[in-house]
């Protein structure tokens, strides 16, 4: 069995919380005082907090970078199992993050089996399996650099086909239930590419994948805008993504990342149109300024995180079709200039944040205001909701949970890095 090397201990997190428990304490019993008065029991928001999980990505333990370098730091992974330590210790800290999402071949066991005993010695599982044709793999025979699943060449798209497929045997071996592909295929000047030709090519790829998942397996398309294809780009919105979901199978879903739109879009109208449909299969939480920054979540636009909750609350609330699954909740982000397990906590709070800010809205409130065609009452009725500090809940649940108070400052006060910075020389 691989060794896990340093881990936070219990014991610092019992001691961590206790030095806090009094103001906790007071926080909290204050905060359900002004909640009642709204008719809302704190403790099923707080249960209802510690039930939300998100999957992390192995990718963002180490530091991302640009196109024009990349400045990693002390301490990060080396490999696969020094990723799933760091992505374990984010759990033990916040406790809703039991799954870890892999990328091969950046993630490429040589042995499924020691993998999967490793990480359920650490406590966490896995999520979705991500491929990537988006680039080329040393010794690959044919090269990505034209497209992948739409290239114009078959063999080019068979060998595409054939590295999605070992991506669910992987997955199959460790227990995911999920495929989930992303490509860059597009053009970068005018007439490049055949735009009905390539979404036709890129489609037949897709079903000959689904035809040959397991029948309780998901596939979640996502789409992107723009990059690394800059005139246009195969699978370039949400209306592309869900014809392609629906004319691949029903258990093909579209994956909403919250980069991957231009600036200013209204994304949780989108989400709230693909839960209409019923094709919402997930998230990969983020954000950004300008384009696909893959920013911290909720670093930029925390009202759009918390709008984009409020939409999913409110289908919840409604019911969801049969055999539809809930949608699955991810973090997809670069971290160029942070520690990459710090902006993962802080992105983690963020997201729970936003969730149990939308359990708050007053939506028997809203909907009167939005019949009476009320646009400034309805505003406040969210706003009441987003202004809220729901710190106490966040802390209470986690500690209930075993994790820590204040994830961020166990985590730089437990030391933790400074031992990875010795350990993974």
């Amino acid at each position: 069995m691989v060794e896990t090397g340093y881990r936070i201990d219990d014991g610092y997190i019992a001691s961590h919380n206790g030095a806090r428990s009094g103001d906790m304490r007071r926080d909290y019993e204050s905060l359900g005082e002004r909640l009642h008065r709204r008719g809302i029991g704190i403790e099923d928001i707080a249960a209802r907090a510690a039930a939300l999980t998100v999957a992390l990505p192995s990718w963002a333990t180490g530091t991302g970078g640009t196109r024009f370098g990349r400045f990693p730091g002390a301490g990060e992974p080396r490999n696969v199992f020094e990723k799933l330590a760091d992505c374990a210790t984010v759990h033990q800290l916040t406790r809703i993050t039991p799954r870890v999402a892999l990328h091969i071949p950046w993630d490429r066991p040589h042995d499924p089996g020691e993998l999967a005993g490793f990480a359920s010695s650490l406590g966490v599982g896995f999520d979705a399996m991500n491929s990537n044709t988006f680039e080329d793999e040393k010794g690959q025979r044919l090269s990505y650099k034209f497209g992948s699943l739409s290239h114009t060449v078959a063999a080019v798209r068979e060998q595409a086909i054939a590295h999605n497929l070992e991506c669910v045997e992987i997955g199959r071996a460790l227990g995911s239930k999920a495929l989930s592909i992303w490509i860059g295929d597009g053009g970068n000047f005018p007439g490049q590419v055949d735009f009905r030709g390539s979404y036709e090519r890129y489609i037949a790829s897709l079903k000959a994948i689904y035809e040959r998942m397991p029948g309780d397996w998901f596939l979640y398309i996502e789409y992107k805008l723009f990059e690394p294809a800059m005139y246009s780009t195969v699978l370039n919105d949400w209306g592309s993504a869900y014809h392609a979901a629906t004319a691949v199978g029903p258990r093909a879903y579209c994956l909403v990342d919250l980069g991957h739109h231009a600036p200013n879009v209204n994304i949780e109208m989108i989400v709230a149109r693909l839960l209409q449909l019923e094709r919402l299969g997930g998230f990969h939480f983020n954000d950004s300024k300008y384009g696909d920054d893959d920013l911290d979540a909720g670093s930029i636009k925390p009202f759009q995180l918390f709008l984009i909750f409020h939409e999913l609350v409110n289908a919840a609330a409604h019911g969801r079709g049969a055999g539809v699954p809930e949608p699955a909740y991810m973090i997809d982000q670069s971290h160029n200039v942070t520690d990459p397990v710090e902006s993962l906590l802080a992105s983690v709070e963020e997201i729970q944040r936003a969730y149990v800010q939308a359990l708050l809205v007053d939506r028997a409130a809203l909907a009167g205001c939005q019949e009476a065609n009320d646009a400034v009452m309805a505003l406040r009725t969210l706003k009441a909701a987003f202004t809220t500090d729901v710190a106490p809940i966040l802390a209470t649940a986690r500690v209930r949970a075993g994790g820590a108070a204040d994830p961020l400052t166990a985590f730089r006060e437990s030391g933790y890095r400074a031992r990875k910075e010795r350990e993974r020389r």
